[in-house]
């Protein structure tokens, strides 16, 4: 096997956006080099978060080359910081490695070749490179990886063990190599990032949990404050980032200008498209570079005292109340949620929100209590993230529920009572969610194997639970299936929520409802969500 496949690396990315999302605190708080605003952790979730989206949208037909370019596209479009622009160029250099692996290749050396690609990669993108940071631990997974793929008897998963080990132990030596982490006793906050990708990896690969760095760092998880380059008179007053359209050719050009005007330069990408970092006291001149070059485009100035004080001032603000704060799939149900008092962030299939949208939605609701419907499996990382930053920076009480459909967020939010106690009121939406059994139909737009049996283009899908149990070719017949599947464990109500496609879908199965169980009482809504001519809700 040339690589690993299409299943295994979106496990891996589910597993990784996971424990990005546990880390990112641990991580911000070790951030300290090369600025000390706490966000590394925070940067790095925010850039596999795009990296994993990049993936879903790019593949939907199981393509693994397409699946890794979406990948290091994803990475690169959406990277955040200076270890995050820095990860995008390692992602964008292993998954451009493995999808010129041929099937005779074997897998474990791919992956350490990878590796290699990954860390040169990483090396040549940053004007200064500096040991003792995300680029040591890097290298030092590179070359135990290379190590041990010499050894043919060795699979990918003791490669990938081996540098993930390789990384840990790196980490730990890098206050020895950077002045500024040692006077703050911590070690690099970027590197800390890379070994929990790299422990996913294993992870995944392995199905083993291998004892991660942090429970080896000691003294070294507590930082002291310090005042670093950037945050001091001397140092550089912002960090400016842009995407660039620009020919490869003019690059050097590109560095060779920016690298006299500040520092943490870091340019990654190739074919036409890169991400531009760089930490500068003269805005002006740094746009300027990269109109010479090329087109800059989604650019982004951050004044550091500007963001400290931005946050303290958040922290500050006065909140009052509770709010609710919901994902909705289509305009019908935004009007639904945002018609009983919440606070509506699009989503669906397609345009998932990112923990950045989620963030602001709990920002800007200025309830001192806020409760969290994701209403889709696939947010409810990033709603968690998005939880975790409001709670440090706002000081707001914050539970997500781990909706996982549409029609759980119509049932918690029905039972939403702002006179309760925040924990009694969670564990009501809680209790109403979990009673709320769900179900949709779809038409299948591919061949594929569900559980059901396989499925041609066309064909119309019944899921129960987000599971496809039902492959018909009648609308109505496949809803009235799912609903009686959904009936046989009991249920007062059925919740019909109609897609965009303009169908009478719910109307029918409203209708076949009344006939056959006039007991049951049922509610239509007009959903608008995208994909899905109907969504069932069974409480």
């Amino acid at each position: 096997m040339a690589a690993i496949d299409l299943p295994t690396l979106r496990r891996f990315t589910d597993v990784a956006l996971a424990a990005l999302a546990d880390a990112r605190e641990e991580i911000d708080a070790l951030n300290v080099y090369p600025v000390p605003d706490g966000d590394t952790g925070t940067n790095l979730f925010l850039t596999f978060e795009s990296a994993r989206e990049g993936l879903l949208d790019a593949a939907p037909d199981g393509d693994l080359v397409a699946a890794l370019a979406g990948f290091a596209r994803g990475a690169l479009l959406g990277a955040r910081g200076n270890s995050g622009v820095i990860f995008s160029q390692l992602v964008g250099a292993h998954c451009k490695r493995m999808a010129e692996a041929k099937p005779d290749e074997r897998a474990a050396v791919v992956f350490a070749e990878g590796m290699t690609a990954a860390s040169e990669a990483a090396y040549a993108a940053v004007g200064n490179p500096v040991e003792g940071t995300i680029l040591t631990v890097a290298r030092a997974a590179a070359e135990a990886a290379t190590a041990s793929a010499a050894d043919e008897r060795h699979r990918l998963g003791h490669v990938i063990r081996a540098a993930a080990a390789a990384a840990r132990e790196a980490l730990l030596r890098t206050p020895d190599q950077l002045q500024t982490l040692r006077d703050a006793g911590v070690v690099d906050a970027g590197g800390r990032g890379l070994c929990v990708v790299l422990d996913a990896a294993e992870t995944t690969v392995t199905g083993k949990r291998p004892v991660t760095a942090d429970v080896r760092i000691g003294t070294h998880t507590i930082p002291v404050p310090l005042p670093t380059g950037d945050l001091t008179e001397e140092g550089p007053a912002y960090e400016v980032m842009y995407l660039l359209d620009a020919d490869d050719d003019r690059v050097p050009e590109l560095r060779a200008t920016l690298g006299p005007l500040g520092d943490s330069l870091v340019v990654v990408g190739g074919d036409g498209l890169w991400n531009v970092h760089v930490h500068v006291d003269d805005v002006g001149a740094a746009v300027e570079a990269g109109i010479v070059a090329g087109r800059p485009h989604r650019i982004r100035v951050t004044h550091f005292a500007e963001q400290v004080g931005a946050r303290a001032a958040r922290a500050g603000a006065r909140r009052t109340g509770r709010r609710v704060v919901v994902v909705a799939a289509g305009d019908g149900l935004g009007r639904l949620f945002a018609e009983a008092g919440a606070t509506v962030v699009p989503g669906g299939p397609g345009r998932r929100p990112s923990t950045g949208q989620v963030l602001e939605a709990l920002s800007g609701c200025g309830g001192a209590e806020v409760v969290v419907l994701p209403n889709d499996r696939d947010s409810v990382a990033a709603a968690e993230a998005a939880a975790q930053t409001a709670r440090d920076e706002l000081d707001v009480r914050v539970a997500v529920i781990p909706t996982s459909a549409q029609v759980q967020g119509l049932a918690a939010l029905a039972v939403h009572e702002p006179g309760r106690t925040f924990e009694q009121d969670v564990l009501e939406m809680t209790a109403a969610a979990r009673h709320a059994r769900n179900g949709a139909v779809t038409v299948a737009a591919r061949r594929a194997i569900t559980m059901a049996g396989p499925c041609e283009p066309g064909d119309v899908l019944g899921a129960v639970e987000g599971d496809f149990v039902v492959v018909g070719d009648d609308l109505t017949a496949v809803a009235v299936d799912v609903v009686e599947r959904l009936l046989g464990g009991g249920g007062e109500l059925v919740t019909l929520v109609a897609g965009q496609d303009g169908t009478d879908l719910a109307e029918r199965t409203a209708d076949y409802l009344a006939r056959t169980r006039p007991m049951v009482d049922v509610v239509v809504y007009e959903g608008g969500q995208d994909r899905y001519p109907l969504l069932i809700g069974v409480e």
